[in-house]
């Protein structure tokens, strides 16, 4: 079993939802990343989602592209994301990590190589928003290798018998976007995210965790209540980027990003098994 599907099992076993707060790596500079990393775990987060920084980030509203330009104004880049959890890896070897981004780096550096250094460096999971799984068979093979997880997103959108071949090629858990557009549009409707829920359920035992419009503690309790666990993007990016405006030390710029996530725990533990 997978770390991810563990942390999943684990949490279920105790009535509890994953937190899987996600950042850009190097966002708002190299230095802040893996502080942040270990504050948001102690802050009650159960996975990390690591952003990888790419040029083109098409998927992302505009406070998470905004993220990756500052991340890539710092240097951060592919290698960059995967020393940084290397260096997570050396205080925290438990919590589950997954890098989040776009094909091009990664085949780039060639699903091989990519595999084989993720592996070494102590990473869990990868999302990669724009390979569909009608291609994912090369990435997967070398994933599955190294014991990896492919995690894969499922959009509102998305038709039945598409959910089937998407959750056949998927691993560790299915990323379910409760928006329609890009990360940080539109109003989160808990109904609708359940009913969907309940369809992608038909077709996989794998972990349910929702994201796109999870921004504070009551719409983590009313999505929660129906998925295995919520993502936090937009609004975690949005706290770190408007603390760094501010000229907040690091310390500050933690503080701010836990509290939010701290809160987000609170909502999802008040939730009754």
């Amino acid at each position: 079993m997978s770390k991810i599907a563990g942390r999943f099992q684990q949490l279920a076993a105790q009535g509890r939802k994953a937190l899987v707060p996600y950042i850009v790596a190097g966002d708002p500079d190299l230095a802040s990343t893996v502080p942040l990393m270990h504050a948001l775990v102690a802050a009650g987060a159960d996975i990390i989602e690591l952003g990888v920084p790419f040029s083109d980030p098409m998927s992302e509203g505009p406070v998470i592209q905004k993220a990756h330009e500052r991340a890539l104004a710092s240097g951060a880049r592919l290698r960059d994301a995967l020393a940084m959890v290397a260096t997570f890896r050396e205080r925290d070897p438990e919590t589950p990590v997954l890098l989040m981004g776009y094909a091009n780096p990664v085949e780039h550096m060639g699903y091989a190589r990519f595999a084989d250094e993720a592996a070494a460096v102590g990473l869990d999971g990868l999302l990669t928003v724009d390979i569909p799984p009608e291609e994912v068979a090369g990435v997967n093979a070398e994933l599955h290798r190294v014991g990896l997880d492919n995690i894969f997103l499922v959009a509102p959108t998305t038709p039945r018998a598409r959910i089937q071949s998407i959750v056949d090629q998927a691993s560790g858990f299915i990323y379910y976007v409760a928006l329609k557009g890009v990360t940080g549009a539109g109003h989160l409707d808990a109904e609708d995210v359940a009913q969907h829920l309940a369809h992608i359920r038909e077709a996989t035992t794998l972990p349910l965790a929702v994201g796109f419009g999870i921004k504070d503690a009551d719409s983590a309790r009313r999505v929660g209540a129906a998925a295995d666990g919520v993502v936090v993007g937009s609004a975690l990016v949005d706290t770190i980027a408007r603390a760094a405006a501010q000229g907040a030390s690091q310390e500050e710029l933690l503080k701010a990003a836990t509290e939010l996530v701290a809160s987000i725990r609170v909502g999802l533990d008040s939730i009754a098994s």
